[in-house]
């Protein structure tokens, strides 16, 4: 396995980061990156990236899908989970109450958590669906 499975995980992550900054959420890398989001006045979407499978087929979509409403988010950031370890532990140290889960999506107003749509939801749905429950999310706190 070794170095080609190495470049195809770079290529994989590369792909992945490409996906959702293009969408319009902004990569948070580091610890600092994320206090400074969550001290911003408003609400903020975080989406937690992963590697896997539901991320590329299901929650990239949804996220991208998700911004074609009327309501969304002040703040759309992104933590890519296994890859910027410190700064996708501490935007986790903001869900109060939740527990771990990549990929995921959490919902934020001045930094405290609202909501969230944890992996088991997403691994279960299309991106029609998540993108339906992002929505649903912002028009009632956005």
């Amino acid at each position: 396995m070794g170095m080609n499975f190495n470049l195809f995980m770079n290529d994989v992550v590369a792909t992945a980061r490409k996906e959702i900054s293009e969408a319009g959420y902004q990569e948070l890398k580091t610890p600092e990156e994320v206090d400074e989001v969550m001290k911003k006045e408003g609400t903020s979407l975080v989406m937690v990236n992963s590697v896997c499978g539901c991320a590329g087929g299901v929650a990239r979509p949804a996220a991208k899908l998700a911004l074609d409403n009327e309501k969304k988010p002040e703040h759309l950031v992104t933590v890519f989970a296994g890859q910027d370890k410190e700064a996708t532990e501490q935007a986790r140290s903001y869900f109060k109450g939740f527990a771990p889960s990549s990929p995921s999506f959490a919902l934020l107003k001045d930094g405290e958590i609202i909501n969230m749509i944890e992996r088991h939801e997403i691994e279960a749905s299309d991106p029609q669906e998540v993108s339906g429950m992002l929505k649903y999310l912002f028009d009632k706190y956005c």
